[in-house]
């Protein structure tokens, strides 16, 4: 799922038996998987996972409790799984998932994806709609007032644009 969405590469860091990790790894369809690690050991993992990154690619880091904490703050996203999960997590977190549904985590990177769309879009028009205000009142054709009421228009249709992230359904295939 995460692959479609255009993740490249998943590793699973977890400090649970091999035999327990591998069979989840698999299901989920993990790149990498790590077991029976510390919370240094993951730290240590991320830190080598950070230095081999593009310069444009993001790392996000999934944890759901108070040993994953370190993770999280150090990773360029940090997700916190379950709203009861430990209060450190939930605090160093990025983003924190309200349940422990692993499917979660690809509707949450569907949604950023959307709203950066979004607000890229945002950016754009209000820009254009003040750029041409710009010019033609510098050419003596809008006035002052056109310009504010361009500026006021421009803003609410971006409102208006923005609340297309929650009209979507995010039923996402898993």
């Amino acid at each position: 799922m995460l692959k479609s969405l255009g993740i490249k590469k998943t590793v699973m860091l977890t400090g649970d038996k091999k035999l327990v990790a591998d069979t989840v790894g698999q299901e989920l369809d993990i790149d990498e998987i790590h077991s029976e690690l510390l919370p240094e050991d993951k730290l240590n993992i991320v830190e080598k996972l950070l230095l081999q990154k593009s310069s444009r690619g993001k790392l996000f880091f999934v944890g759901d409790g108070i040993n994953d904490t370190p993770v999280l703050a150090r990773a360029d996203i940090g997700i916190a799984m379950g709203g009861l999960g430990a209060d450190a997590a939930i605090d160093v977190a990025d983003v924190v998932i309200m349940n422990d549904e692993p499917s979660k985590i690809g509707t949450a990177v569907f949604v950023a994806k959307r709203t950066r769309k979004i607000v890229w879009q945002n950016i754009y028009f209000a820009l254009g709609v003040k750029f041409l205000f710009l010019a033609l009142g510098a050419i003596g054709i809008a006035t002052m007032w056109e310009a504010v009421i361009a500026d006021v228009g421009v803003s609410l249709l971006a409102v208006l644009n923005a609340m297309r992230v929650l009209k979507y359904n995010y039923k996402i295939n898993n």
